[in-house]
């Protein structure tokens, strides 16, 4: 899976071997000597890629970058490198959401399998962002009523309660029901919890 590999390390040297042996697997690279840079121009988060951050960087250090860009809310993984590993440290950065956390010199097999993971499962979160926009769109296409209807079908009410809850017939909240299926584009009642549930919207 190619992407965009963004290294985050003031070693000159380091960049530059860490930039020929990314493009030689067929990644594209980016490099930045401090974690300024890296905020100073975020990366684009609509193509697959992932940060390779070292820790102990001048000014902002890798964890504090890592702080700073989930507050941002950018969503690339990060791997870390670094030549002195330490146990709270890894911790933390791992508790954050780090994909992995490697010792300099990293083997390339190990370095390359942290980089795949990695881009693995920002383009799945990708994927995920988008279907839940999807869906959250579906929502607001509701009526209010509609929207009534939804959140009380996927607490389990019937019908037949619901009618009664909103002051209507039954016949009246199966249409609405089958508005609200049509309009989700959802077949069950199972897919309809299972969009609620995503939504955050089953309480």
């Amino acid at each position: 899976m190619p992407g965009c590999i963004h290294v985050v390390d003031d070693d000159d040297s380091f960049r530059t071997a860490m930039e020929r042996r990314l493009k030689l697997a067929g990644y594209q690279v980016a490099t930045y000597p401090s974690a300024q840079q890296l905020l100073d121009r975020l990366p684009d988060e609509n193509e697959p890629g992932c940060i390779l951050l070292d820790v102990q960087i001048p000014g902002l250090s890798g964890p504090e970058l890592q702080g700073r860009l989930n507050e941002l809310g950018v969503t690339l993984p990060i791997v870390f490198l670094t030549g002195h590993a330490d146990t709270s440290t890894t911790v933390l950065t791992i508790k954050a959401g780090a994909e992995d956390f490697l010792t300099k010199p990293v083997e390339s097999e190990q370095l390359l399998g942290a980089i795949e993971r990695a881009l693995v499962r920002h383009v799945l979160a990708r994927g995920e962002r988008h279907r839940a926009e999807e869906m959250q769109a579906l929502v607001a296409a509701l009526t209010p009523r509609e929207r009534q209807v939804f959140g009380l079908i996927v607490r389990g009410k019937l019908n037949k309660q619901i009618a009664y809850e909103l002051g209507t017939t039954e016949r009246t909240i199966k249409a609405h029901r089958h508005q609200v299926m049509e309009k989700m584009k959802v077949q069950s009642l199972a897919e309809l919890v299972s969009v609620a549930e995503r939504l955050g919207a089953a309480k």
